[in-house]
């Protein structure tokens, strides 16, 4: 359903962003091919692995080791949480005039994945749900915290993985397109409530940090697109690392809390689990830990543990992202309305619809991935569907980022309104021509265009690229690439497709 009509808007008044025009389809289209034709043509046998270290000697530099820095942001950050829910919960329930709508739908969530696409996994440092629970339950802003309100019990077999995390993203997204959460201040402000709750009880319960490792979506959809980042924490000479005996950095020390996600920074070639917080920075005895800058998703093509929850991950991402998009067509609203009237689904919000339709378009990119990888005349379909899903982290990832464009460009500017008034009291809802006006980019539409195809362009690229290596690693020859490849190609049309469609304004 149309993610308006859960607030009583007309979805025939609401004002939609244009989509890329032909031209840049075709621009799309030849960069494509010229692309897959460059990479399949090259060897794929050797692959040298890039870094530059920012700090080479005695690790990062006195003033970003300090935690007054950190502190300082994580205190800005929770300022804005707690802004939030106050907003919410007491302001108006205009949307467009609201902090709690404007900035977590509008800047937070559709610019966290720039902040990914740039920074990696920077945003965890400063997660106002993580902050907020370690202060509460541990009793210290910056010093080790206390265990005395915490079990520190093990988590179950059964959750250490990232099902419990992918379940929560799956819910998220019901409460976003299928509640309309994105259009009610009062559900925004109770789903922040909510998810620092479960923080806090999950650091009461289990040792460590396990609602970080294990359960948060935001957390690891960042750790999944953190793979392709430019940048990441690593140990500045890996050979210092296994002559250490303390493990610090995965320990702690009498100041620093050990790694929240139970990882050796000796050991460390993932972005996956690492939540960005530089413990391991300050608690490092010998000052060899520092953020390192490398070519966009070299981690993905090099580093070749495949496991089934991450390539499940990956592909339900895809899948979610491309959901995404669909929903925020102007054909979404009959559709729900044909599903039920076929059901029998009379209600206003047509949760029974939408629910049949967020299983159906997620079940297809999954279903269509595993036959295309039973289609590979090899006898190895459990490790190749887990290895091969890496390959299209990128397809996701610029999508993602895409389509998010048209919200933090085009429904972005208001929220200086919403800073100086953010209870929004007194304010009544944006007519259509102040919503028109409110949805001219900030940039050129021109401009707009040329960066989301740019995005596709890269986001194919990566892919090729990715996954030429991984097959190339796994032994496949000649007819063995097509099947993948395919996948690829049909994912990435269906995205370029989504784009060149006008697209329903969030509010």
């Amino acid at each position: 359903m149309n993610p308006l009509s859960s607030c009583g808007i007309d979805p025939m008044s609401v004002m939609t962003h244009p989509g890329l025009s032909g031209l840049w389809i075709w621009v799309i289209f030849m960069s494509c091919v010229s692309i897959g034709i460059m990479i399949f043509w090259q060897q794929s046998g050797t692959y040298s692995q890039r870094r530059w270290l920012l700090w080479t000697s005695g690790g990062l530099p006195a003033w970003l080791k300090t935690p007054w820095l950190l502190l300082s942001l994580r205190f800005i950050v929770v300022f804005l949480f707690v802004l939030v829910i106050i907003s919410g919960l007491w302001g108006t329930p205009v949307p467009e005039h609201n902090l709690a709508t404007v900035l977590t739908w509008n800047i937070w969530w559709a610019g966290l994945i720039l902040v990914i696409f740039l920074l990696g996994n920077i945003w965890c440092s400063v997660c106002p749900w993580d902050s907020l629970a370690s202060w509460f339950v541990g009793g210290r802003l910056w010093k080790r915290g206390s265990m005395a309100n915490r079990l520190n019990l093990k988590v179950p077999k059964i959750f250490r993985n990232i099902w419990p995390a992918l379940l929560m993203f799956i819910g998220l997204t019901w409460l976003e397109l299928g509640i309309g959460i994105t259009t009610s201040p009062k559900y925004t402000a109770w789903l922040a409530v909510f998810m620092f709750v479960f923080v806090v009880i999950s650091l009461i319960l289990f040792e460590r940090k396990a609602f970080c490792r294990y359960f948060c979506p935001v957390g690891r959809t960042i750790g999944c697109y953190a793979q392709l980042a430019p940048v990441a924490l690593r140990p500045i000479e890996p050979s210092r690392c296994i002559s250490c005996n303390t493990l610090e950095c995965y320990y702690g020390n009498e100041s620093t809390d050990p790694c929240p996600t139970a990882l050796v920074m000796g050991n460390l070639k993932q972005n996956t689990y690492c939540t960005g917080c530089a413990l391991c920075v300050r608690s490092c005895p010998h000052s060899n830990v520092s953020w390192e800058l490398r070519p966009l998703a070299q981690e993905a093509i090099t580093v070749n543990r495949p496991r089934l929850d991450e390539a499940g991950f990956i592909v339900i991402l895809v899948a979610l992202t491309t959901f995404h998009g669909v929903t925020m067509m102007p054909f979404w609203e009959g559709w729900m309305i044909a599903i039920g009237d076929l059901i029998g689904d009379k209600t206003r919000q047509q949760l029974w619809s939408f629910s049949i339709g967020l299983v159906i378009f997620t079940s297809i990119p999954v279903l269509i991935y595993a036959l295309f990888i039973g289609m590979i005349p090899r006898g190895d379909f459990k490790r190749d569907l887990m290895d091969l899903a890496y390959s299209l982290t990128p397809l996701a990832l610029c999508y993602h980022l895409a389509h998010n464009m048209n919200h933090l460009l085009r429904e972005g500017g208001g929220v200086l309104q919403v800073l100086l008034d953010p209870l929004g009291w007194n304010i009544t809802p944006l007519t259509l021509l102040e919503r028109h006006v409110r949805q001219l980019p900030v940039l050129s539409d021109q401009t707009l265009y040329a960066l989301q195809s740019g995005l596709m362009i890269l986001a194919f690229g990566l892919s090729m690229r990715i996954f030429r290596r991984r097959a190339f690693l796994a032994g496949f020859s000649g007819w063995q690439y097509v099947p993948v490849g395919g996948v690829i190609v049909l994912i990435m049309v269906m995205n370029v497709w989504l784009l060149s469609q006008p697209m329903v304004m969030r509010m």
